[in-house]
């Protein structure tokens, strides 16, 4: 296989990547959304995730602030809202409002839940790090909730259609396809 060396954007050889709606809110409780697509689990037990979100971005400092987010998982049917909230500001949007979400109280953590996400990961800062410029947020799930009928330890994805960012404004999700490694 013949390759060509990459200079520029180099991590989007990993793409394409999963990609959730993290919602935080203020220390008074307004609700904010960011759209990532860098985020990883990093331990069963304790259950950690770990999200990166660049200082710049409001979500950073509302997340420092308070120590907590919730992870949305959304399907491909809300792509429209997954776009807002990556490309739009929190100071400036109430994004909330704009993509129509349902918010609904987490269960242990003071960031609301998107309902209409198929799964809600709520989470609490145990640890952040700067990893060049971006700030990897170490999150323990407190709590998790998952729509029934999609979920058996694995995500059924043929009828949950997640949605990976491929790069830019490209996007991409599962086929009705699954297949077992056949070792």
């Amino acid at each position: 296989m013949d390759k060509v060396e990459v200079k520029e954007r180099e991590v989007l050889l990993l793409h394409p990547r999963n990609t959730v709606i993290v919602t935080c809110c203020t220390p008074e409780g307004r609700p904010n959304a960011i759209t990532i697509a860098w985020f990883t689990p990093l331990s069963l037990k304790p259950p950690l995730v770990a999200i990166s979100v660049a200082p710049r971005r409001y979500s950073h400092d509302l997340i420092s602030k308070t120590g907590e987010f919730v992870i949305n998982v959304p399907t491909m049917d809300m792509l429209r809202q997954v776009w807002i909230c990556g490309v739009k500001s929190g100071r400036e949007v109430d994004k909330i409002k704009e993509c129509g979400f349902t918010l609904e109280p987490s269960l242990k953590v003071r960031p609301p839940s998107i309902k209409e996400c198929v799964a809600n990961l709520e989470c609490k800062v145990v640890n952040k790090l700067t990893v060049g410029d971006h700030t990897l947020f170490i999150g323990e799930v407190v709590a998790a909730k998952v729509a029934k009928g999609v979920f058996d330890g694995v995500f059924d994805v043929v009828k949950v259609k997640h949605i990976f960012h491929i790069g830019y404004d490209k996007f991409t999700t599962t086929a009705n396809e699954v297949k077992k490694a056949g070792l």
